[in-house]
């Protein structure tokens, strides 16, 4: 359990805090949330947020009233879903992998505005039908309170199953669950994000494993050359690289840049460019309009 060695918001080190509520309240609330639950399924990922509900969840309920389900399939890198198994085993959970459907569903294929909807949708559909066969009483997943500032629609596909967000319902921030992960000793706490491989796709452009696995494979080679936050951005024949300005020379400057190139074309990519504004979160949402976001 994490209830001692806390420090108030506000104190240096501490993250920041929604209403003047502490990192200890937030927590504690979480707790008091779980606990009403009484049982659940966790849609696990193995990224930063769903990591640190699925210990808390165990640490709260205990490992027999916790059942954390990772939709396994193309979008899902094969090295996330290895560490995230991994993770569940060190947090001492108890893992299901579900095989994920959406490739068959052209509503997510199609890759339009709402494509997060009808892929949370197939998800959550599946993890309901398995909590009522096992007799967990609820579904959770690991939404944020800082989730509500983004255009999440796989936010409102929770809301239309009755899927829980136990830490957007505790306050709890990113940097909130960050420093809470470090307490708990979670090798999570400062990984980068990591949405799904279909987030580098821009809206309208077909949804297809392949393209899927050139997004992979690209990122993983940026890894290999030391890289640790950054997107590739799949816009048909070109690849969009983004990194922080700060890494800018680590994809431009030689011996990189020449390897970069050869290995992108080598994967089916014919131009490879970098975004001069840098990597940011969700970028490709900048081309929608505020209708379309919400019309899904």
């Amino acid at each position: 359990m994490v209830e001692h060695g806390f420090r108030k918001a506000g104190v240096e080190g501490s993250s920041p805090s929604v209403g003047f509520v502490s990192i200890e309240e937030k927590y504690n609330s979480l707790q008091q949330i779980l606990r009403s639950l009484g049982t659940a399924v966790v849609a696990y990922s193995g990224g930063v947020d769903s990591t640190f509900l699925l210990k808390a969840a165990v640490e709260t309920l205990g490992k027999e009233n916790v059942l954390a389900c990772i939709a396994t399939g193309p979008s899902l890198p094969k090295d996330q879903y290895e560490q995230a198994v991994r993770l569940a085993g060190q947090i001492d959970a108890t893992l299901q992998s579900v095989e994920s459907d959406e490739m068959a569903d052209t509503k997510f294929t199609k890759n339009a505005a709402d494509r997060c909807f009808h892929c949370k949708s197939h998800l959550f559909k599946m993890l309901l039908d398995i909590a009522k066969e096992k007799g967990f009483k609820a579904v959770i997943y690991g939404n944020n309170y800082d989730d509500n500032a983004d255009y999440r629609p796989g936010s409102r596909a929770a809301q239309a199953f009755g899927i829980h967000a136990p830490l957007m319902d505790a306050l709890l921030t990113k940097p909130d669950i960050r420093e809470l992960s470090r307490r708990f000793g979670l090798p999570t706490a400062d990984l980068p994000a990591s949405p799904c491989l279909a987030s580098r796709l821009p809206y309208g452009l077909d949804i297809t494993a392949e393209r899927l696995s050139q997004v992979e494979q690209a990122e993983s080679f940026l890894r290999e050359l030391g890289l640790t936050e950054f997107r590739v951005r799949h816009h048909g024949n070109l690849a969009r690289i983004e990194v922080k300005p700060q890494h800018f020379a680590a994809v431009t400057s030689e011996p990189n840049k020449t390897t970069i190139v050869e290995r992108f074309k080598a994967i089916g990519f014919t131009f490879v460019c970098v975004d001069l504004q840098g990597f940011r979160s969700g970028a490709l949402n900048e081309a929608l309009s505020e209708s379309q976001k919400q019309s899904t």
